[in-house]
């Protein structure tokens, strides 16, 4: 292709400009040298590599660890009129071989592999055949021993640098510390590498992380509050879990699928391609899901059993948002999966340099958990990142925890663990601090130690707070070979003295408002306006239909960020349309002409063309279709006086007449204006005078629309 980079981005992926760092990155690979891209999920890391394959002679060989990833990669590539395959298991021996022949002849522009094929001698020697653009080691994180997605064919990968010297190579990831950046760029040789290091945030991101008490009712009301008929992913620790929380959910109302390792393999591919190609599905799964999900509108991850560790974390709750639009990673945690967790690393086959790694990766994740500051300063600092200020959009920076002076506590719960032996898990513990007398209490004499009964202060939830901040604080340590009893660490002794301060986070009960919903019920999108709506429905339906025929997933043809700027800007002609984000040559000959229909059946009403506020737009929708204030007062649960609040805000710029919308006869409607001008409102801006004046028998709502015509 004989395009500038520029050229191609415009012209095929309909992108106006490059972001980030992409630009150094593909000129890096145009001039023959070796990148390791660190850039996060949705940053637009396939560019990086997309781009100079098809700028440069030959085949792109794109090294992806999933098979369903490769298979969406090559719909959406060959939607924009990309020459694309993928061999992997799902094909035939003739598909295959038409395949590598395509491959052989170079009438291909980018060919995905997984890294077990990649390998095979036979596939090494087709590429010794064949004209090869450059290498792509997509989901790099993989070569780590240590990290969360380990795939031990990674690390055998630097045979490419070995074998295809003159061949430049890409190495991206979203996660990697900089342990796993390191043995990145050890295990596939990419010493001489440039590395690009873009910021690990993700700010349209919310992180809340609450206690797990009750975690599927809280769950149940996150998601009616913020996301009512939305798609997510809800992470559980175990098989059992997954499955019964699907439903769960389901029984109350809401579509989920389970996902995991243990379902036979056309249940887990039937669940992820309805995931993929439908709305508003959840799908509730184990982490052996989601690695390459290009699913751009996923609203949600939320957990209801801890991570491993940051990097398990942060990968999963980079599912969420891709888009760039708000999204959500909510997670109820609980003790119960710190001791799973541990006993798993304890109990497994691994070096015990592994193991307290893994453990290592464990304290922070409950480091994080626990927090009281600013819950994405500590996980962008664990990724070797600084942030100055606080966020402003986790939950600790939302709603500052209260914290409390745990000193005497702390010294309570740690004599506690001593006089009962360093034998007893928490329940127990706790039990004996509350002073409940119980057969096994009994028989072992605990009711007779001096702690009995002296926790009395503290209800049973916050002792257990504060022996999982205890545990999270490597002051008590969990022995799985005794049924999860606690045990003094090293670092006890000082917290059993009193010695040091401890200000732990005081569990707060919160109870959810109206407000607190950033969404009503039925809005399908954040960036959308109240008066788009139907245009950006009617937009869906196109872009669904055109999925089904063609037996993709609705993302594959237009990602949300197209609907939207179509539904901002309107664009009346076929020429209009070359400007839309995402809409390259290929996609503007395919479906130009439907858009510009559906365009043309959702025409603005002239109400409704304004800049006033979303809410004064909704409003203003239900009028248009004929309610009546106090229908739509009722509708949106708002008072009278604040309909009719938003409707002066209509009448003041001209968008309505108040005489037609007002529940008034012309005789009062002339004496409230009369009034007006008697008691000089427009001047004074009071609206009390004139209630007062008029015997309080307006509401204050009617009266200001009055006010916005005579004042206006």
């Amino acid at each position: 292709m004989n395009s500038s980079p520029l050229q191609v981005l415009q012209g095929v992926f309909g992108y106006p400009e490059f972001r980030y760092q992409q630009a150094e990155i593909i000129d890096t690979l145009l001039q023959g040298g070796d990148a390791l891209v660190l850039m996060p999920t949705g940053g637009g890391k396939s560019l990086c590599y997309q781009i100079p394959a098809l700028v440069r002679p030959g085949v792109g060989v794109v090294v992806s660890p999933l098979i369903a990833l490769m298979q969406d990669q090559v719909n959406a590539l060959r939607q924009l009129g990309i020459r694309a395959a993928f061999l992997n298991s799902t094909l035939d021996s003739r598909q295959r071989y038409e395949t590598e022949q395509a491959f052989l002849r170079g009438e291909m522009d980018l060919l995905y592999v997984a890294p077990e094929r990649l390998l095979m001698d036979q596939m090494l020697t087709l590429m010794d055949r064949s004209r090869i653009a450059l290498f792509a080691i997509d989901e790099a994180h993989c070569v780590s021993q240590w990290g969360h997605d380990f795939r031990k064919e990674y690390q055998q990968l630097s045979v490419l640098h070995q074998r295809f010297p003159e061949v430049p190579r890409i190495a991206l990831t979203a996660t990697a510390d900089e342990r796993t950046r390191r043995e990145i760029v050890e295990q596939l040789d990419l010493g001489r590498a440039r590395v690009f290091l873009h910021s690990f945030d993700r700010p349209n991101i919310r992180y809340t992380l609450a206690e797990g008490q009750g975690g599927r009712e809280a769950l149940w009301r996150f998601l009616e509050r913020e996301h009512p008929g939305e798609a997510g992913i809800v992470y559980c620790l175990s098989r059992k879990k997954v499955e019964t929380t699907a439903e769960w959910l389901s029984a109350r109302g809401r579509e989920a699928l389970p996902y995991h390792a243990g379902l036979p393999d056309l249940v887990r591919y039937r669940h992820q391609e309805r995931f993929l190609r439908e709305d508003g599905l959840i799908i509730v799964a184990t982490i052996a899901f989601g690695m390459g999900i290009d699913k751009p509108d996923v609203r949600f991850v939320a957990h209801l059993s801890l991570p491993k560790s940051i990097e398990a974390y942060y990968q999963e709750t980079g599912r969420a948002g891709r888009n760039g639009q708000p999204a959500d990673a909510w997670m109820a945690y609980g003790l119960q999966d710190v001791i799973i967790l541990r006993q798993m690393v304890q109990e497994s086959d691994a070096a015990e340099p592994f193991k307290r790694v893994a453990l290592h990766k464990l304290e922070a994740m409950l480091g994080l958990c626990e927090l009281t500051s600013c819950r994405r300063q500590v996980l962008l600092a664990y990724f070797g990142e600084h942030q100055e200020t606080p966020c402003g959009n986790c939950d600790n920076c939302l709603a500052p925890p209260i914290t409390r002076d745990a000193r005497v506590a702390a010294q309570q719960a740690l004599s506690c663990v001593y006089r009962t032996g360093q034998r007893f898990g928490v329940g127990y513990l706790v039990a004996v601090l509350l002073g409940r007398v119980d057969d096994r209490i009994r028989r072992n004499g605990h009711d007779r130690v001096s702690t009995f009964g002296i926790g009395k202060e503290l209800t049973e939830r916050e002792w257990h707070s504060l022996f999982r901040q205890l545990i999270a604080r490597s002051v008590l340590a969990i022995d799985p070979e005794g049924f999860g009893a606690l045990h003094f660490t090293e670092s006890c002794r000082p917290y059993l003295r009193g010695e040091v301060p401890l200000q732990l986070r005081r569990r707060q009960t919160v109870t959810a408002k109206k407000s607190e919903r950033r969404r009503e019920p039925g809005q399908p999108h954040d960036s959308v306006r109240p008066q788009d709506r139907g245009l950006f429905e009617g937009l869906r339906a196109l872009r669904k239909r055109l999925a089904e025929q063609q037996g993709l997933p609705p993302f594959a043809i237009f990602h949300d960020a197209t609907l939207i700027d179509l539904v901002k800007r309107r664009p009346a002609s076929l020429e209009g349309l070359r400007g839309i984000l995402g809409i390259g040559e290929i996609k503007l000959q395919r479906y130009g002409t439907l858009l510009i229909e559906c365009l043309r059946e959702y025409p603005m009403p002239k109400l409704l063309d304004n800049t006033l506020s979303d809410t004064v737009n909704e409003t203003l929708v239900m009028y248009t279709q004929g309610f009546t204030p106090a229908e739509i007062a009722t509708r949106r649960a708002f008072k009278s006086s604040t309909i009719y609040n938003h409707l002066a805000a209509a009448i003041e710029v001209g968008l309505l007449d108040a005489r037609q919308c007002l529940p008034l006869t012309p005789g009062e409607y002339d004496a409230i204006a009369f009034a007006v001008v008697q008691l000089n409102i427009c001047a004074e801006g009071k609206i009390a005078p004139l209630h007062e004046a008029l015997g309080q028998v307006y509401d204050y709502g009617v009266l200001r629309c009055v006010v916005a015509a005579e004042c206006g």
